[in-house]
């Protein structure tokens, strides 16, 4: 399926711009049998020339129609290749990165793709509570497997171990699954979603397969 490609979109996040732009849909948590709650979640991927993707998702507990009833959730974070720091890269801090990026082309990104012929990725997420997780993982085409390298957790934080996270694009959706370990119990499914695209970014390039 033909993915269109933003325009001024920085050359290397080309392997993740399938997910830029706003999806919303509906899930299940836990395995999603039974009496599992159902909720909605708005998710944006936005970028702004730089080279990650800012995510944000935001959820409400759902009716078996999709009807919100209250807030559920909400975290932020940032996707990127995982590759070496170069001079041309920002931070710390407000450090500036250099006009000219690290990678300016394709090829150079290309340079980049692991031994399964895709790209390695990392994403970190941040949660209200004093929660962040830094995963890694590797992105296929429309296809993305992470698993958490470190989860940060405040004095007063509930107790969280690890988690995996899959995302895929099936016929133009957004599928995903969250596994998580916590309480003191390995990972088990924790919450699921569909996500149609509600929106999504101006293309200034043709189509890449």
């Amino acid at each position: 399926m033909p993915i269109e490609i933003p325009s001024g979109l920085t050359p290397e996040l080309v392997p993740l711009s399938w997910l830029i732009g706003e999806w919303e849909g509906r899930g299940r948590l836990g395995a999603g049998e039974g009496d599992d709650e159902h909720f909605v979640q708005h998710v944006e991927f936005a970028h702004s020339g730089f080279p990650y993707l800012k995510y944000t998702a935001e959820s409400w507990l759902a009716d078996e129609d999709g009807k919100r009833i209250r807030p559920l959730a909400t975290e932020v974070g940032y996707w990127q290749l995982d590759r070496p720091v170069q001079d041309a890269d920002g931070g710390p801090g407000l450090r500036p990165p250099d006009i000219v990026p690290a990678y300016t082309s394709a090829d150079e990104v290309e340079s980049l793709r692991n031994s399964s012929d895709g790209f390695d990725i990392t994403v970190t997420i941040v949660h209200p509570g004093s929660i962040a997780e830094l995963y890694y993982g590797q992105i296929r085409g429309p296809q993305i497997q992470l698993s958490t390298d470190a989860v940060l957790r405040g004095a007063h934080a509930r107790d969280y171990k690890a988690a995996t996270r899959i995302f895929g694009l099936v016929n133009s959706d957004l599928f995903w699954r969250w596994d998580v370990a916590a309480g003191g119990e390995p990972l088990a499914p924790h919450a699921s979603a569909i996500l149609h695209r509600v929106s999504r970014p101006e293309s200034g390039r043709a189509p890449a397969e």
